[in-house]
Formats: C-alpha cells, sequence, structure tokens
C-alpha cells in the first residue's frame, strides 16, 4: 500500500521493448536504497516491482495490460517519473490509501497560476467521474491530491509549491496524460451496496 506523498522525482533511463511487455530502468537513488528483488515500487501511481538494482537505479517489467490502462506507455527515455515505496507497518498515512492499481488515464486541460499555488483541469474518463467527489482524495501521477471542483468530464486540483516543484505535476503541460486512481473505498461501497440491492430484489 502506498500513500500519495511522492519520495522522490526519478527518470528513465532505459526502454526495452519485449514481445508483450516493456522494461523500464528508472534512476532512483533513494527509493533504491535497501531495495530488494521482488520489492514494490510506485512510478507515477502504477505499482511495479524490482526485478534488478543497483548504482541507484532499479528496473521493472510493465505487462501490455498496464502499458494500456495507465500512461507507462508513454514514457520514454529521459522522462520524469515520481517514485515511491510502499508505506511500511506502522508509518504515517501522510495523504491516502493507495493501492498502485491504476483505473484509468486523464488529461491535463488547463493550468491557472496564482501567487501561491496552481489550478490545474483534468479530463475525467466518464466511469470514473461517479467515483470523485469535491473535497474527496485522488491520486494523479501518483500524487495524493484533494479535488477542488469536479464535473461530468473533468476535476481540478490545487498545487502547493511542493507539489510542483517535487513532482512531475509541475512540469506536465496541457496535453500531457495523467494516470488516475480513484478512492478505493468508493469502489467497495458501490459493489457492497450492489449486492444488498440484489438480495433486495429475491
Amino acid at each position: 500500500m502506498f500513500t500519495g506523498i511522492v519520495e522522490e522525482l526519478g527518470e528513465v533511463v532505459a526502454v526495452e521493448e519485449l514481445a508483450d511487455a516493456s522494461r523500464f530502468r528508472l534512476r532512483g537513488p533513494l527509493v533504491t536504497e535497501g531495495a530488494r528483488h521482488g520489492d514494490s515500487i510506485a512510478v507515477n501511481g502504477v505499482c511495479l516491482t524490482v526485478v534488478e538494482h543497483g548504482d541507484g537505479e532499479f528496473t521493472a517489467d510493465v505487462m501490455a495490460e498496464t502499458l494500456k490502462r495507465s500512461s507507462l506507455g508513454a514514457l520514454a527515455v529521459g522522462s520524469r517519473v515520481n517514485l515511491e515505496r510502499p508505506m511500511a507497518v506502522g508509518g504515517r498515512l501522510g495523504g491516502h490509501i493507495v493501492q498502485g492499481h491504476v483505473d484509468g488515464t486523464g488529461t491535463v486541460l488547463e493550468r491557472t497560476p496564482s501567487e501561491h499555488w496552481e489550478l490545474v483541469k483534468v479530463g475525467l474518463p466518464a466511469h470514473l467521474s461517479r467515483y470523485v467527489v469535491e473535497k474527496g482524495s485522488i491520486t494523479v501521477d501518483g500524487v495524493s491530491l484533494t479535488v477542488v471542483e469536479v464535473a461530468d468530464d473533468w476535476f481540478t486540483i490545487s498545487l502547493i509549491p511542493t507539489t510542483l516543484d517535487l513532482t512531475t505535476l509541475g512540469i506536465k503541460r496541457p496535453g500531457a496524460p495523467v494516470n488516475l486512481e480513484v478512492d478505493v473505498i468508493a469502489k467497495y461501497v458501490e459493489r457492497l451496496l450492489g449486492a444488498d440491492a440484489k438480495e433486495n430484489e429475491k
């Protein structure tokens, strides 16, 4: 489990195209410190498994389903990425519960700078809109954020200087894809209520 608090702004140093997957080599000296084969690291909000590591870098295989569902397929050598290690048991939940299971991708639509923050408008896929609520939590490229406003096909988030400086959200321009993970609690509630409704129909 992750919390959506990015630990390090890493970089893609190599991409190897495989038959039905891609292998990424990423630089992240902080998140690879003490890493072992099989450990998990979130890359732009996608939970990936460490295959090899050393010299501040690690490799991870990304299967076709993940490339299709997320924006990782758009990464190239030199791309900056948000990196986070899983939360240790007993650690502080600084953001919110993040699984690293991307639900879909959105698109940066607008950026409106202010004196102390920046308002960013993100396109929202129709199948995810029911899970996004005003002042609720959403994960954008692995960053835990609070929704400011929400409509059927977009939502806005406010980014403070720290987020702008230390994550990829500071450099994403309009048109750029972003990974979205909605609050998992909302999905479980929907599933449970649906099951209750079916039981009542019997």
